[in-house]
């Protein structure tokens, strides 16, 4: 196999663990790890928007070559399946086209469907509303409210800034109307139990894990990008809330 090839096959390995929601150490790690099974060594850096691997071919002349990531989400299935990808390789070494088909498939394991994830939206609410203190009313109210704001989320596409502020803006007006409808009903418990499901936790910890490990660029640019994420929502439901105190709710 040639070093271009190599390159791709650890392009590809990288851009899946970035897309996926993977750590910087891991991405780097994890190419440093293909290219040692073909006997290469590599210079690796990544950054949350993209990869850089330069590598020495056959004429002791360097190979650089990056991968930019456009699309994020969330899924520790991809990632394991990368983690055992690169593993399995340093004990079967496998062709450029076995590789490949490998990566593929990786990239065209099925995701959870849209039932499943809006049961988990309204259970991560429900246990939540719940766990800081909530009654079974509050929790119920939460997971209703959260399966709308995921709806909402997941037809409207990748969630921006604006998005974000507008969903805060919607779970404030939302529980505020229940509020109206249900006195016993606790405001503050069903925002709480809400918010869980917009919340980056698994972006926030990879941040400072990033930070942890020494790579401190990534690890800042991922703890801001998430604490924008965490005032987007929460300007939406103070705006929300006191709209609500001027119209009465």
């Amino acid at each position: 196999m040639n070093v271009k090839q190599v390159l791709e096959i650890s392009l590809s390995a990288g851009e899946i663990l970035l897309s996926n929601g993977a750590e910087i150490y891991r991405v780097e790690e994890t190419i440093e790890r293909i290219c040692k099974a073909y006997d290469l060594e590599c210079e690796c850096m990544a950054t949350p928007k993209g990869v850089f691997v330069s590598v020495m071919d056959e004429e002791d002349e360097k190979v650089t070559s990056l991968r930019k990531v456009k699309t994020k989400h969330v899924d520790l299935y991809r990632i394991e399946l990368i983690n055992s990808f690169s593993r399995n390789l340093q004990e079967k070494i496998l062709s450029y086209q076995e590789a490949k088909n490998i990566l593929k498939d990786i990239e065209k394991a099925p995701y959870f469907s849209f039932p499943i994830r809006c049961l988990a939206a309204y259970m991560t609410s429900f246990i939540y509303a719940l766990f800081f203190y909530g009654t079974i009313c509050d929790a119920i109210v939460a997971g209703i409210i959260s399966v709308g704001i995921y709806f909402i989320l997941e037809r409207i596409g990748p969630a921006g800034f604006f998005q974000l502020f507008v969903s805060g803006f919607i779970i404030g007006i939302l529980t505020l109307i229940c509020k109206s409808l249900i006195p016993f009903v606790n405001k503050g418990n069903v925002i709480t139990g809400v918010i869980m499901i917009l919340i980056p936790g698994v972006a926030l910890t990879n941040g400072i894990k990033d930070v942890i490990y020494g790579d401190f660029m990534s690890g800042i640019v991922r703890f801001g990008e998430s604490m924008l994420i965490i005032i987007a929502v929460g300007v939406g439901i103070g705006v929300a809330l006191t709209f609500g105190m001027w119209v009465g709710l």
